[in-house]
């Protein structure tokens, strides 16, 4: 461990010089990308500093019990050598695990997309609820949402929403969440008190700089249409709405929620360059399978993740076996009593595999 920190603490003092050269600064996508290496080394070399003055003040206080003769003297620093170790031994471990394998998107921004699956209308205000509890989580993260494009139904639900969530970790936490997601519940319009089953599916997508796609203009259709559905005022008056295709790929992204033509193109292209480096991500799938494997959840869409009934007020994660009695609070977007657990497991399973080198 002291070998790989160390060598991190040199690398780090090498993007720290090259962050500071004028060339490089006028670079910005070389620039972008060594603070982003600087902002992930950061929290690892503040805990190394640390550490490395806990164990020289550990090897003083050792040297400090060995000439000190007087018995009260002696009691004080064995007492502080053994609070010391305890310490150490803790920021060990911290360290072990802040060292484990990053997902390369660790630190992204997402783009989300929620569809509704099985289950008709009330799919639909499941999808409704769902984006209410992502937003709401953001709310408490403090992060960012921004509504990228929605197809609402007439009765309040939506076929399918996508935004885009940007903050600080916003990725690391919310990966989890890729996969299908299944309700239990009795509608309102049933009569008989049947419980129905339906079934969204949700997608996260890391948010892709244009340096990380390339996108030839001669490769894309834009067509522009007039806006339909619920919009306000104005919506169906003037040809805003954009539907961009990728004719190599046959990638669609549509996007009518702003007024502006130019808006709704800016961000259909957020959402296609995200979609299209999912694609490219899958094709390398198989070439990072280990890391995968290790993580919660392969993100494909069509896994089933997550149970909610309603009757029970229960939330179940397959993945891990998690079982809150909880539903409403999670709902509210209190979703960190379930990111926690599979963080946890995560870290449990990575560390499983450190061990077996």
């Amino acid at each position: 461990m002291l070998n790989k920190l160390q060598a991190l603490e040199s690398r780090f003092r090498k993007i720290e010089q090259e962050m500071s050269d004028p060339d490089i600064i006028k670079d910005q996508n070389r620039f972008r990308d060594l603070n982003r290496e600087h902002s992930r080394l950061s929290p690892i070399m503040s805990s190394f500093l640390e550490y490395k003055k806990m164990r020289q003040e550990f090897l003083d206080t050792k040297t400090m019990l060995e000439e000190e003769h007087d018995t009260d003297m002696r009691e004080m620093l064995s007492a502080e050598k053994r609070e010391l170790e305890a310490k150490i031994k803790s920021m060990e471990e911290q360290l072990t695990i802040m060292l484990l394998p990053k997902d390369p998107h660790s630190g992204k921004n997402v783009i989300m997309e929620i569809r509704a699956g099985t289950g008709g209308d009330e799919a639909a205000l499941f999808v409704s609820d769902l984006y209410r509890m992502y937003t709401r989580y953001a709310d408490l993260k403090k992060w960012k949402v921004e509504l990228l494009d929605q197809n609402q139904t007439e009765i309040g639900g939506l076929k399918e929403v996508t935004f885009l969530i940007s903050g600080i970790d916003v990725y690391d936490d919310l990966k989890y969440e890729s996969g299908a997601h299944r309700v239990q519940r009795v509608p309102e319009t049933e009569s008989g008190g049947r419980i129905h089953t339906s079934a969204v599916t949700v997608a996260v997508m890391p948010e892709a700089e244009e340096a990380d796609v390339d996108i030839r203009q001669e490769d894309l259709r834009v067509d522009v249409y007039r806006a339909s559905g619920h919009g306000g005022q104005s919506v169906n008056t003037t040809d805003s709405a954009v539907r961009i295709t990728h004719i190599p790929t046959g990638v669609i992204v549509t996007c009518q929620d702003e007024k502006s033509q130019l808006k709704n193109k800016l961000k259909a292209m957020k959402v296609l360059r995200a979609r299209l480096f999912e694609v490219e991500e899958q094709k390398h799938h198989s070439e990072q399978s280990q890391l995968r494997k290790l993580q919660v959840g392969s993100g494909d869409r069509s896994e089933r993740i997550r149970t909610y009934n309603f009757p029970q007020s229960r939330l179940t994660d397959h993945r891990i076996g998690l079982t809150l009695y909880s539903l409403e609070t999670v709902l509210q977007g209190e979703l960190e009593s379930v990111v926690g657990p599979l963080k946890e497991f995560e870290i449990e399973q990575l560390l499983k595999s450190q061990n077996a080198i």
